[in-house]
């Protein structure tokens, strides 16, 4: 059976989260996002577009995401993480 016909389990939750990882490290400062999100959304709620209550309800999920992602890798240096995910890739 081709991997394209198989169905995901629940052991490939881990590593694909450790590929999500690995990949946001290479993305930049992913720590900042929060911020970052913030920022942009703060200007887009300063136009007529941020009236709509849908996108700002969509809007207040992904900085919720984000920081959640933020808080969870917080105490993590990121060589700690760097390492976890390659751990998790090659288990």
């Amino acid at each position: 059976m081709t991997k394209e016909n198989q169905k995901p389990t629940h052991h490939d939750v881990m590593p694909s989260m450790a590929n999500f990882l690995s990949d946001l490290w290479f993305e930049g400062e992913f720590r900042e996002q929060p911020d970052y999100l913030n920022e942009i959304f703060k200007r887009i709620l300063e136009t007529e577009l941020g009236d709509d209550k849908d996108l700002r309800s969509k809007m207040m999920e992904c900085i919720k995401t984000s920081e959640m992602l933020a808080e969870a890798l917080e105490p993590f240096s990121d060589k700690q993480i760097q390492k976890a995910c390659l751990k998790t890739l090659t288990a």
